[in-house]
């Protein structure tokens, strides 16, 4: 069962409420998002979120997904959201661009909101950054990272090369440091490369990307990055929020 959003931002004061809000949808397994936007993102932005089993054992296609989306989407839809983001890489991935429209149509229609998908936040991040060419590193075993170098390939991305760390599940990803991200991406670093997307909301990599963009001199692209971006992008004129978000690396300057 779905629970119902919570609300994870701080506000500016205890009396004050946040000046714009995003609802996430976001893997049940996952741990990492929450706390990393509570980090990153600036107070004035109310975080609101709603689980979901949609990746790991409990993968499955948009189709048989559409009525626990729907439902998701319409509680979150109560804390009144300027936007919901269905938040995880490869779920979003997985049917390929035609899959965010399918997505964001059941979100629509379920909320009568504005939706992204983590895929095209990074979609869109790649673009502002001129990163066509680039390397994909992700826990993930390979069939994952298959689906997502698809998945960028239709969106017209060249995707070099792709490092899988074959991890077993999402207790697993988020005991790789940033430190070790750092490492990783240096040792399949690519001088024909634009630059890196780090793949996976339940990671350390956020952290991990401004030191890999200082060593390598590419810039990097991680999932929660991404849709913290494309979200404030859109939320910018209710928030009201202008300036880089602190240790997020060269695509909060854009």
């Amino acid at each position: 069962m779905n629970q119902a959003p919570r609300h994870i931002g701080i506000a500016v004061s205890a009396l004050e409420p946040p000046r714009a809000r995003v609802g996430l949808i976001i893997p049940s397994v996952n741990t990492m998002t929450e706390p990393q936007f509570a980090r990153f993102c600036p107070p004035e932005l109310g975080v609101h979120v709603a689980r979901l089993r949609m990746s790991g054992k409990w993968k499955r296609p948009f189709a048989v997904l559409q009525d626990e989306i729907a439902n998701a989407a319409a509680m979150l839809g109560d804390a009144k959201p300027g936007l919901i983001v269905f938040h995880c890489t490869g779920a979003s991935m997985r049917e390929g661009p035609a899959g965010d429209v399918i997505v964001r149509d059941i979100i629509r229609e379920a909320a009568g909101l504005d939706s992204i998908t983590t895929g095209g936040a990074v979609v869109e991040a790649l673009t502002a950054l001129n990163i066509r060419r680039l390397v994909l590193i992700s826990p993930y075993v390979q069939s994952n990272n298959d689906t997502e170098v698809a998945y960028l390939r239709k969106a017209d991305f060249d995707v070099l090369s792709d490092v899988a760390l074959s991890l077993p599940g999402g207790d697993t990803y988020t005991k790789v440091t940033p430190a070790e991200w750092t490492e990783i991406a240096a040792a399949h670093a690519r001088d024909d490369a634009d630059g890196y997307f780090l793949a996976c909301t339940n990671t350390r990599q956020i952290e991990a990307i401004e030191a890999i963009e200082q060593r390598l001199g590419k810039p990097v692209v991680s999932s929660n990055q991404a849709v913290m971006w494309a979200s404030m992008k859109r939320l910018r004129e209710q928030l009201g929020f202008v300036g880089r978000l602190p240790g997020v690396g060269r695509l909060m300057t854009m």
